[in-house]
C-alpha cells in the first residue's frame, strides 16, 4: 500500500507543476488520507508487538 501512497503522491506533485488544481488536490487528499491510514497501522503495529513481547 505504500507504493500506491508514493504514486498518489507523484500525481499530486505533477498535477501541481502543471497547475490542474482539481486533479491535484483530489491526489493530495487521497495521499493524506493514505498517510493517515498507515500511520495508525505502523502504531497499531507497535502495540502489538509491545504487548505480545
Amino acid at each position: 500500500m505504500l507504493y500506491w501512497a508514493t504514486i498518489f503522491f507523484v500525481i499530486a506533485l505533477i498535477a501541481a507543476v502543471f497547475g490542474f488544481g482539481g486533479i491535484a488536490s483530489a491526489s493530495a487528499g487521497i495521499a493524506q488520507i493514505l498517510f493517515v491510514v498507515f500511520v495508525v497501522l505502523f502504531v497499531a503495529t507497535l502495540i502489538v508487538r509491545a504487548v505480545r513481547s
